[in-house]
């Protein structure tokens, strides 16, 4: 005795074992069809590809604060990016310096400046960023 309209109960067949009830449109008995169970990785995998895509290439680069501390190149500047750093055993903060080569189009930015400088192609051997806004003009 099986209802055809109901996918989800159980019910007794004349052998007295309990059994799922399926669809009468499936190829093999006791296997569900594809078109019943849609494959959850496939919308997954969707919404990943579609936040990724979402998100700008400019969004992903890394953007840091630091002082400029030269700019006797030509259209290049050294900021230095300080990061207070944990010591792994004794667990004292440390300062830790950086000096980044970034990339001045206009040549308008003076040494004691505080700029906010973004990762970007490489554009020599050592310069690697860019300026992105100047924040605070050296007094």
């Amino acid at each position: 005795m099986t209802n055809e309209n109901e996918t989800d109960e159980t019910t007794v067949d004349e052998s007295g074992a309990d059994s799922p009830i399926r669809s009468t449109g499936d190829n093999e008995p006791g296997v569900g069809s594809a078109s019943d169970q849609p494959d959850a990785s496939a919308s997954e995998l969707s919404d990943t590809d579609a936040s990724a895509s979402e998100l700008s290439d400019r969004a992903r680069r890394k953007a840091r604060e630091g002082f400029v501390v030269s700019n006797s190149m030509d259209k290049t500047i050294v900021v230095a990016v300080i990061e207070r750093v944990r010591h792994p055993k004794y667990n004292k903060f440390i300062n830790q310096t950086k000096r980044l080569y970034a990339h001045d189009e206009t040549n308008d930015v003076n040494v004691g400046d505080k700029v906010r400088v973004m990762e970007t192609r490489p554009m020599s051997k050592s310069k690697r960023w860019r300026i992105m806004e100047v924040l605070e003009r050296a007094k």
